[in-house]
């Protein structure tokens, strides 16, 4: 049983008779579920997940205080701490985790906050171009057990969609970076006879490309840890995280090294064909830069195209 399946199963069994019973006049105004940061909210967590922050709960979102007074939070909140212990051989931890409770009681309008920087979700275009793709993936992931006011999900649903100008800016100064780290320094580095620096090219590459086909399949990265099994998961380009597996986990000496620029070139030209398809870029090379600025002058908004082209990055 994952992190997940264990909230809502708690949830059923506990959460949904508490709020029904004690609370009956607030239990419509409750939006509840498992979202935030963590590998359970993402269905990552697994055996070693579970030696730290991980225990049965849920998250209770409230509206505003106009809607849901003080007084009534803490008894809700007084209420959720004495659910009990033990569920399905897991115990709730008796001290919140590093960074902040993840589960109990919480203002939907602080959540956000904390997550985006916008209690009601609403961001403007330049938090949209600066804001890591991480921190929305935590306002967006995990899974809403119920709302029945809706504001919850609604929130989550407009921060799921990245404005495609954004997307666009985003993507090209990635497209910029892998150009830069492993179609041109990466060779470079090794001709000066720096291995080491041409291992963090491959690196910057990487970090670069995984990015970028997030963007390409209108998705958000998770925190690095997790990049691999996400990248595996996505409809487009998944293959990609065992090439870039293998140009981390190899070195840079002789015919090794030329397999290595070999396999950037080829990540570089089915990224190149994905831009395609999609219809990102006009330029027809395999030059990953000239896509880049390909890309950001595809960009609606003049004054976002205008930015510098890694303004997003």
């Amino acid at each position: 049983m994952n992190g997940l399946e264990l909230s809502r199963a708690f949830y059923e069994q506990y959460g949904a008779p508490l709020l029904h019973e004690q609370f009956p006049e607030t239990e419509k105004l409750v939006a509840v579920g498992l979202i935030g940061s963590g590998s359970e909210c993402l269905g990552f967590d697994d055996e070693v997940s579970q030696d730290h922050d991980f225990e049965p709960g849920f998250c209770l979102l409230l509206p505003d205080e106009a809607a849901v007074d003080r007084r009534t939070a803490f008894l809700l909140e007084r209420a959720y701490a004495k659910l009990p212990k033990e569920f399905m051989r897991f115990r709730r931890s008796a001290l919140a985790p590093v960074g902040g409770a993840r589960h109990g009681v919480l203002r939907t309008a602080d959540f956000f906050q904390e997550k985006v920087g916008a209690p009601d979700g609403v961001l403007t275009l330049d938090q949209w171009l600066k804001i890591p793709q991480q921190s929305l993936l935590e306002a967006t992931g995990g899974e809403i057990f119920r709302d029945d006011l809706g504001e919850v999900t609604a929130i989550r649903a407009a921060l799921s969609r990245m404005p495609e100008d954004v997307r666009k800016k985003r993507l090209a100064g990635q497209l910029l970076l892998m150009a830069q780290a492993g179609q041109y320094n990466y060779l470079r580095c090794l001709k000066h006879g720096e291995p080491a620096a041409a291992q963090l090219a491959v690196n910057e590459f990487v970090k670069s490309c995984i990015e970028a086909v997030f963007l390409l399949n209108r998705a958000y990265a998770p925190y690095y840890k997790w990049s691999f099994r996400a990248l595996r998961r996505l409809d487009k380009l998944s293959l990609t995280a065992e090439t870039l597996e293998y140009l981390l986990t190899t070195g840079n000496d002789g015919e090794l090294a030329e397999s290595k620029y070999d396999m950037i070139e080829s990540t570089a030209a089915d990224v190149i064909d994905e831009l395609q398809n999609q219809g990102l870029t006009k330029a027809i090379c395999g030059d990953l830069e000239k896509h880049a600025y390909s890309v950001n002058d595809g960009i609606g908004d003049g004054d976002v195209r205008n930015l510098h082209i890694l303004y997003a990055i």
